[in-house]
Order: C-alpha cells, then sequence, then structure tokens
C-alpha cells in the first residue's frame, strides 16, 4: 500500500469531490439499513393476526431494549390498524419504503457523480506529471528505458490506478458503514444471533485476504508485458519500411505473439484470483446466514424470544451484508492490482533527472566572444568517446568537424546543447561553464539541424514556428525562401497551412530536410548546429540548400558536423577527429597539402 498512498496525494486537489462522495456514501449506507429495517412493520401487518391494543411499553433499561423496540412497534402498529385499517396501514409502510429505496439510489447516484470529478482529475494530473518528467529527462533516459513501457505506465497503469481510487473510497466509506449500520440494526434485534456472525466475519477475512496477496506481484507482470508488446508496436510503426524491405513480418509477427502469449497467461492469471473474491464472500456470508436460520428458527420456535417478522427482516440485514463485503473483497484486490501500478508510475516520477539547472542559474541572452571546449571527457556506457577534448570555437566563425563514424562528431553537439553532461573537463560560451546557464538560455542561443529530419503531424507553419512560436507571416516567407522551401510550400493544398502528416510522410527526405533548416532559421539564434544536415539530400536537393546554409551561416557561429566533405571547404577550420581526438585541423586547403587523414577521407569520396 506504501506507493499507493503516495498516489493519493494527487486526489489532495480534489478533496471537495472526495468529502462529497463521502457524504453521499455514508447517506447510502444509512439508508440501505433503512430499507430493510422498514420492512419488518410491512411484515407484521401482513403475517400478525395481533390486533388487540396492550399496554403502553415502558424503557427498562439498555438489556431490555430489543423488547422495548419489538413491543414498542408491535403496539403502535396495531393501534394504527385498528384505527385506519389494515390496508391503508400496509400503503403508508410501502410508500415509505419506495422513499427510502428512492433517497438510498439518488445518495448512490450522488456519490458517483462526485467521485467521477475525483477519478479523471487523478487521471489528468497524473498523465501531466508523467508527461512533464517524460519530456524533461535528458536521452540518456530513453536509451535505458523501452519506448513502449514508457507509454504503458502513462496510459495502463494510470488506468488501473484511476480504476482504484473509487474502489478505496468504496472501501473505507461506503461498504464498511452499510456493514456498520446493519450490524448495530442486527444487535438490537437479536444480540445472540450476531454473535455468530461476528464469529465468521474474521475468517472470512482472513481466507479472502490470502488469495489477495498474490494479485500485486501478478499485476507488476501484467504492466511490464504491456510495456514490452508497446515497444514492439511503437518499433514496427516506426520501422515498417525496413520490416517489409527484409521480408521480416512474420519475424516480427512472432516476436509480437509471444509477448500477447505472456500477456494473456499473466492476464488470466491476476483476473481469475481477483475472481475468486466475489464467489469466495458470497459463499461464506451464506455459509453464515445457514447458521443463523437454524440458530434464528430456534429463537422463533422453540425459545420464543424474538419475533418471526423481526427474524425475517434480521436474516435481509444479514444477506445486506453479504454484498458490501463482496465489494470490499474486490476493492481490495484491485487495491493490490493497482499497488503495482503505482509502483511502476512512481518508478517513472521519482526518477531523478540527471541533467538539472543549478539554483538561480544565468540566464544568457547573447553571444560575444567564443565557446571554449576544455578537456572534456565522455562516455556513453563504459567506452570514452571523448577524451581530453579540447577546442575553441571563436564568435562568427564556422568550424566543421570530420571523421569516420564513431569518432564522437555528433556527441560533441550533444554536449553542447546539454544533452548530455561531460564526465570530466568543461565547456564554456563567454567563460561561462553551461552547466551555471539556464538550459532554456543555453538552448535559446543554439539552432540544430540533424540528419533525422524531425517534424511532427501539424502544419508546416507550426512545424516551423516551434523555436519562434509569435513569428510573423512575413518572417516565415522569409525562411521558406532563404532554405528553399518555399518553392515546393507554395504548390502544397494548402501552403504554409498544410498538414504534413505523421513524421513529415507526406514530404519527400529533400523537402523534409529543408523544413527543419528553414525552422532553425527563423529562431534565428547566434549558434547554428549543422549534425550532418545534407547527408539525406539528393544531389539537386544539397545544391539547393547548400546555398541556404552558407546564406544562413554568413555573421553566425556554426559547428558543422559533415558527412558529405564537398558541404564544408569553406570552413574557417576543420577538425578531423579520430577515436574521440583530434589529429588534424586547419583550411581545407591547408589539410589536403599535409596529405593526411583529412586527404584520405577526400580521396575515398571522391573515389566513390
Amino acid at each position: 500500500m506504501n506507493y499507493f498512498k503516495k498516489i493519493l496525494r494527487y486526489a489532495i486537489p480534489y478533496k471537495k469531490y472526495a468529502y462529497l462522495n463521502i457524504f453521499f456514501n455514508i447517506l447510502y449506507a444509512l439508508f440501505s439499513t433503512l430499507s430493510f429495517l422498514a420492512l419488518i412493520p410491512v411484515l407484521q401487518v401482513i403475517f400478525s393476526d395481533q390486533r388487540t391494543v396492550g399496554k403502553i411499553p415502558v424503557y427498562q433499561g439498555i438489556t431490555e431494549v430489543t423488547s422495548y423496540i419489538q413491543d414498542s412497534m408491535s403496539y403502535y402498529l396495531v393501534t394504527y390498524i385498528n384505527k385506519y385499517g389494515d390496508f391503508k396501514v400496509l400503503m403508508f409502510m410501502i410508500g415509505l419504503i419506495v422513499a427510502i429505496f428512492l433517497l438510498k439510489n439518488l445518495s448512490n447516484y450522488l456519490a458517483m457523480y462526485y467521485s467521477t470529478f475525483l477519478r479523471n482529475g487523478v487521471l489528468k494530473d497524473l498523465r501531466n506529471a508523467l508527461y512533464s518528467k517524460v519530456i524533461q529527462f535528458p536521452l540518456a533516459f530513453y536509451s535505458e528505458k523501452r519506448k513502449g513501457d514508457t507509454i504503458s505506465r502513462l496510459s495502463g497503469d494510470v488506468d488501473e490506478v484511476k480504476n482504484s481510487v473509487l474502489s478505496v473510497l468504496e472501501m473505507i466509506v461506503r461498504e464498511p458503514l452499510t456493514i456498520i449500520f446493519s450490524l448495530a440494526t442486527m444487535l438490537f434485534i437479536s444480540p445472540k444471533l450476531t454473535l455468530f456472525v461476528f464469529l465468521f466475519l474474521p475468517i472470512s477475512g482472513f481466507l479472502i485476504s490470502k488469495v489477495g496477496k498474490s494479485l500485486k506481484k501478478g499485476s507488476l507482470k501484467v504492466q511490464q508485458e504491456q510495456g514490452v508488446f508497446l515497444s514492439i508496436l511503437e518499433e514496427t510503426m516506426g520501422g515498417l519500411r525496413i520490416i517489409k524491405a527484409f521480408h521480416a513480418e512474420n519475424l516480427f509477427q512472432k516476436k509480437f505473439e509471444d509477448s500477447n502469449e505472456r500477456f494473456y497467461k499473466h492476464s488470466n492469471k491476476v483476473m481469475n484470483r481477483q475472481n475468486v473474491a466475489s464467489p469466495l464472500s458470497e459463499l461464506l456470508g451464506i455459509i453464515t446466514i445457514g447458521v443463523l436460520l437454524v440458530y434464528g428458527g430456534y429463537l422463533v420456535f422453540v425459545d420464543r424470544t424474538l419475533d418471526a417478522s423481526f427474524f425475517l427482516g434480521y436474516i435481509m440485514l444479514a444477506y445486506n451484508i453479504l454484498t458490501p463485503a463482496k465489494a470490499i473483497a474486490k476493492a481490495s484486490y484491485s487495491i493490490k492490482r493497482a499497488d503495482g501500478s503505482a509502483h511502476r508510475i512512481l518508478e517513472l516520477l521519482e526518477a531523478k533527472n540527471t541533467i538539472v539547472d543549478i539554483e538561480s542559474p544565468i540566464q544568457k541572452e547573447s553571444f560575444d566572444h567564443a565557446i571554449s571546449i576544455k578537456n572534456i571527457s565522455f562516455k556513453y556506457e563504459d567506452q570514452y568517446v571523448l577524451k581530453d577534448f579540447t577546442l575553441d570555437i571563436p564568435k562568427g566563425k564556422t568550424v566543421a568537424l570530420v571523421g569516420q563514424s564513431g569518432s564522437g562528431k555528433s556527441t560533441i553537439a550533444n554536449l553542447l546543447t546539454r544533452f548530455y553532461d561531460v564526465n570530466q573537463g568543461s565547456i564554456e560560451i563567454d567563460g561561462v561553464d553551461i552547466k551555471n546557464i539556464s538550459k532554456r538560455s543555453l538552448r535559446g542561443l543554439m539552432g540544430i539541424v540533424s540528419q533525422d529530419s524531425i517534424l511532427f503531424n501539424d502544419s508546416v507553419a507550426d512545424n516551423l514556428k516551434l523555436g519562434k512560436p509569435h513569428a510573423s507571416d512575413a518572417e516565415l516567407l522569409e525562411a521558406a525562401e532563404i532554405s528553399n522551401s518555399y518553392e515546393f510550400i507554395k504548390d502544397l493544398p494548402e501552403g504554409f497551412e498544410t498538414n504534413i502528416g505523421d513524421s513529415g510522410n507526406k514530404l519527400s527526405g529533400g523537402q523534409k530536410q529543408r523544413l527543419s533548416i528553414a525552422r532553425a532559421v527563423l529562431k534565428n539564434p547566434p549558434i547554428m548546429i549543422l549534425d550532418e544536415a545534407t547527408s539525406a539530400l539528393d544531389t539537386e536537393s544539397e545544391r539547393l540548400v547548400q546555398d541556404a546554409l552558407e546564406n544562413m551561416m554568413k555573421n553566425r557561429t556554426s559547428i558543422v558536423i559533415a558527412h558529405r566533405l564537398s558541404t564544408i571547404q569553406n570552413a574557417d577550420n576543420i577538425v578531423v577527429l579520430s577515436k574521440g581526438k583530434i589529429v588534424e585541423q586547419g583550411k581545407h586547403q591547408e589539410l589536403l597539402a599535409l596529405k593526411g587523414v583529412y586527404y584520405s577521407l577526400v580521396e575515398m569520396q571522391s573515389l566513390s
């Protein structure tokens, strides 16, 4: 229950609805008991032939309270029958019962009405809190976690907890109060019979709790497996082109079916154990009622200390305990399941974000002098990608990073933007360590165009405005023209308002990349990072984009990570990397003259 208690703090903003739910649940429990109690005089009218008015009963103390209640009810009932007649009294009592049932069901509706706001409020706030964590976590977090597992926590696990919020309120308030009110009334009717009920209730509770203990563990397996098959689904949808190209449909079908089979088996175990709650509690209740019928029959027919109508009312009240007892059993199982889901949710909510702002970070609004990378070392897991790396990038200069795959080029871009933090050394902008600059203002100084054109299922305009939400139409048009995007945007069905589909799949690779460049141009940052920005383009698109990139980089500090060396010949400084270290640096012609690593890379690309 520890995990679930922590989740319940999300109910605090909705405590008004919780209080109203509790109030109407109390009324429901009260009217539920009264509805059965009101049947007793009806039974007396129907089955009793006593019509002689006796003496007015006198209260003799708490020990004789049951006899006093029975005698008083009989006295006043006979009095009213003699005055108004059997049928009129019966009609009045039936009307009273209907009114009580109406109030009972109205209370039930209002309790459910207010619980809806509570449950959905908790659901909304939990999802918002989880999404906030998801979007704030560093990229490293998702290299260790399955995306599908995170999606499962935001959907399945949150739903599991939401459904249990109502169960808790019912378990804490309505059902226990229904049992307490019923037992209190039964105690007044017959203390001897009620003693049997008290003996059987602890036994029932013990047996039900034994069944429920394994539910939390089973529920965890269900939710974890749901994360696995959601991951497979997410990978399938993202890589459908490759799956079809390599005829791997059967392979992925098998992976999904295996995971779905495990989910099926775990779900069956959990559901079957949960389904035991209702029949088990009902069976134990019927056994209790069977014992009550035997002993109650003795009190009515042999001992003659209990009136037959009171005994029938007593049995109905005893049966009234069964429904809430079953509900409590189901709710306790539901909470055990939800505790497993709450554990998975809290794992995400309480996970530490390793890349955070310091207290009172510097809000840097401009870039004035240089970027200094000082003796940095970085590793993703155990293997160092960069070791004692040092580089200065003066303002207004274009620095190109080249080298074989895995040499650390893209890592430098990730470190400059603080997508990752260095393990050793420091990166400074104008002499200020970027760890002391707020992430918002740091990234505000930078524009990024990556190799993968990351676009969203939205209009062209909204994709471009990502870095500058209030950009004017004139600014949009200018950014599109600089990036050579306007030539195809104007031909789209709705121009800038055309939806480009999921990940921009309605556009070609070259068009998507030009939109990515237009987005960076619109933001107009002082530092531009181009991570192999032209590698996905065909020759014609590359020529269109290269002009745009050169215009964009004028009077701007640019870090260009290049795969095609033809795109960086005019760079102020070309830095050649190998295994995380600088092996050569200089201008294009200087490096060719050395006839070293850079010369070899150029030769290989020329041959190809």
